[in-house]
């Protein structure tokens, strides 16, 4: 049973959180994240861009705040789930970045916490926390996106290992992982739904590598990755064989709950600042009546948003939450970040076009604004969000 706190304690733990936050938070941690390689994502490999980074993250995982609302023993601070709010509001009030950013906390970690074995839990969520392994997602394939049932990567049962034969596609930074959570085919005499399982694959093991893929940003977070013969031993399948459509519809669920708020979290500046920088403004206002109006609706809408997803984060960790209203916010999140950022470009004109060069940041907006479209496709296409939200949320008919 979750521990309660009197509202005395938690006025307490806000001023002493508040306190030990301005104290302990640098401020280059209090900037806005210029992107995916402004922060530190840990790993085997993995180097702090600054002695920032460093210090933020060990003041962080010293307090056991890395994963706050994870039981202590594994590796989170035990706080319940008002405290873990308050924790998070004072941390957004002062601007701290998030000590750590891996794919193990957001989406591996809540499904360890509901499918894995103790030994599993102990070893693998103690890893994340520590920032020891660096996670990726193998989840679509040439022939599985939408339809991600469909997967084909095979993994034979051989004793005391299963063999892994297959490929996967936009894994996000695939080349830089250094384990993947793969859903693979354990069974090809049952329905499809039901002949899939959970595997954690080792990307140093014999045979398995990657490609990157070019995006229209000229970058590549995205890869190919392929499975030639590679040995998986068996204490990494997670739950049991077949049970992997189970596991990976409920990481889905946190999955499209970090896209959808990606723009909460990595904007580098609010839209109605860049407009005043870049616009002409009169009596405090701008003189484009058409951009203020839309800025206004943007910033508005924006703010309902964040509302709405504490509120539910609260209805969820009471119990009262369906898990189909992940696609409600990965369809909103990611449809309003689209606004956002051509909101930026209209705004800054030709600047906002520039595609290098210092004094447009080597075209970050330009790029950014490219960007978002993947973000309406990945983790499920916004209209196969709009189907789930029809058919599970709002109860209509599928004709």
């Amino acid at each position: 049973m979750e521990k309660t706190t009197s509202k005395k304690d938690l006025k307490a733990f806000r001023k002493e959180t508040r306190e030990w936050l301005d104290a302990n938070c640098p401020a280059s941690m209090r900037e806005p994240i210029a992107g995916p390689e402004d922060v530190y994502w840990g790993g085997r490999n993995s180097e702090f861009k600054t002695p920032d980074f460093k210090i933020w993250f060990e003041k962080m995982h010293e307090k056991r705040w890395i994963a706050p609302h994870w039981e202590k023993k594994y590796g989170g601070g035990g706080l319940d789930r008002m405290e873990y709010k308050i924790l998070t509001e004072e941390m957004t009030k002062l601007g701290c970045r998030k000590p750590l950013f891996s794919f193990g906390l957001s989406m591996l970690g809540p499904a360890l916490l509901k499918f894995a074995n103790e030994e599993q839990k102990i070893k693998y969520l103690n890893d994340i926390v520590d920032a020891k392994i660096r996670w990726g997602q193998g989840y679509s394939e040439p022939g599985a996106g939408s339809d991600l049932a469909n997967v084909q990567t095979k993994a034979e049962d051989k004793g005391d290992h299963y063999l892994v034969n297959g490929q996967k596609v936009w894994t996000s930074y695939g080349e830089k992982a250094d384990m993947i959570f793969c859903l693979v085919r354990t069974d090809t005499e049952v329905p499809k739904h039901h002949g899939i399982s959970f595997l954690l694959i080792d990307m140093a093991t014999e045979g398995a590598s990657t490609r990157p893929i070019k995006l229209i940003s000229g970058k590549s977070p995205f890869c190919e990755t392929f499975y030639d013969n590679v040995k998986v031993p068996k204490e990494n399948l997670i739950g049991t064989p077949g049970q992997g459509w189970d596991i990976a519809k409920y990481l889905l669920t946190h999955e499209r709950q970090m896209i959808g708020g990606i723009g909460e979290t990595h904007v580098p500046t609010p839209v109605s600042d860049v407009a005043k920088k870049y616009l002409e403004v009169k009596d405090g206002m701008l003189t484009d009546n058409f951009l203020r109006s839309e800025i206004a609706k943007f910033e508005m809408d924006e703010a309902i948003f964040d509302m709405t997803i504490e509120r539910v984060i609260d209805e969820a960790k009471a119990g009262n939450n369906s898990g189909a209203l992940s696609s409600f916010f990965k369809y909103y999140g990611t449809e309003l970040n689209k606004r956002r950022y051509e909101l930026f470009v209209a705004c800054q004109g030709l600047d906002g076009l520039a595609w290098e060069g210092e004094q447009f940041k080597n075209g970050a907006i330009a790029k950014q604004f490219c960007r978002t479209k993947g973000n309406s496709i990945e983790g499920g296409t916004s209209e196969i969000q709009l189907n789930i939200i029809s058919k599970r949320i709002l109860g209509l008919p599928s004709r």
